[in-house]
């Protein structure tokens, strides 16, 4: 049975493995404009300014690129132990941690693949420092003055060996609902789009072409208009960032968007969906074919077939 919508209300912030820990957080203050909130050892917290909660993005030195944890904020205490009963009902496992500054304990589980996700509740607003703070009261914190100046996490692209049994785990396990799909012609699910929210999606799952499981796609950071991500093109050339690919606007979820890697190996894409939302209680499943797929995942730009070192290609 589908659990009750609502029991998640946001991702919370996500956390990305890095080898080159000091060039990864110069990527993320510097271009993107996030700001540093702290450090524990080897681990770093940093934060979008339109976040209110304390951090929007760990980054830990590890020997390879990928993901940590996806955070899930919970919209109350009862519906954080709903979620966790919703797990242990399904047959799946989880511990109680308490590691994260600006954060009470986080239940962490698995999804399938072997993502990790953690689940909480209680967490501390963010008061910004004099420096920081904004002219405005109902802001938590002054836009930067340097950099793209993202708003805040938008989404997370996993890819994954089996794409129906993570997308079914989001859905029946925590609750969400799902948008848009891909089936191909064999009757896979090649990808699905779902969302907590009214967003139109918080959480992908893209087929692994390689068959592995628990890799990352991507993570996305929203900006204001489709304008500023223009703007990062243009600060991404004058700045020796990576281009993949972009700008374009996907067919799929109507998001304009920009492909980068930063200096640690992950793929962020900037993005300006904030135009489209899913309103309707009974939205219905897009589903797109295989054919449909074909004509291209942009405007006229077609499907990427191929990869270089960084990894696999954008589907959407």
């Amino acid at each position: 049975m589908t659990p009750p919508l609502g029991d998640i209300a946001h991702i919370g912030h996500t956390q990305l493995f890095t080898p080159e820990l000091d060039a990864s957080v110069a990527f993320f203050t510097d271009y993107l404009g996030l700001t540093v909130n702290g450090q524990d050892s080897d681990t770093v917290y940093l934060r979008t300014y339109d976040d209110y909660e304390h951090h929007s993005l760990v980054l830990t030195a590890r020997d390879r690129p990928g993901l940590g944890r996806l955070a899930l904020r919970t919209s109350s205490e009862e519906a954080l132990h709903r979620r966790i009963k919703a797990v242990e009902e399904s047959g799946g496992t989880g511990k109680w941690v308490e590691d994260e500054p600006g954060l009470g304990r986080l239940y962490v589980t698995a999804d399938p693949d072997g993502h990790e996700h953690a689940l909480y509740w209680e967490s501390e607003h963010y008061r910004a420092p004099e420096e920081l703070r904004p002219a405005l009261k109902n802001q938590p914190q002054a836009k930067p003055n340097r950099g793209v100046g993202v708003r805040r996490l938008d989404h997370i692209n996993f890819l994954a060996a089996d794409v129906l049994a993570n997308a079914e785990f989001q859905e029946r396990v925590l609750g969400a609902r799902p948008t848009e799909q891909i089936r191909l012609d064999s009757g896979k699910i090649g990808a699905r789009w779902l969302t907590f929210t009214d967003k139109s999606y918080d959480v992908v799952y893209t087929a692994d072409w390689t068959g592995s499981a628990g890799r990352l796609h991507h993570i996305a950071f929203a900006t204001d208009t489709r304008e500023e991500i223009l703007r990062a093109a243009d600060l991404a050339i004058d700045s020796g960032v990576f281009i993949e690919t972009g700008p374009h606007k996907h067919a799929i979820q109507q998001t304009f968007f920009l492909y980068v890697y930063e200096p640690g190996g992950n793929r962020i894409e900037l993005c300006n969906p904030l135009t489209r939302l899913v309103l309707a209680p009974d939205w219905p499943l897009i589903t797109w074919t295989e054919a449909e797929r074909a004509k291209g995942q942009a405007w006229g730009l077609k499907t990427i077939e191929s990869f270089h070192t960084h990894g696999t290609p954008p589907v959407a």
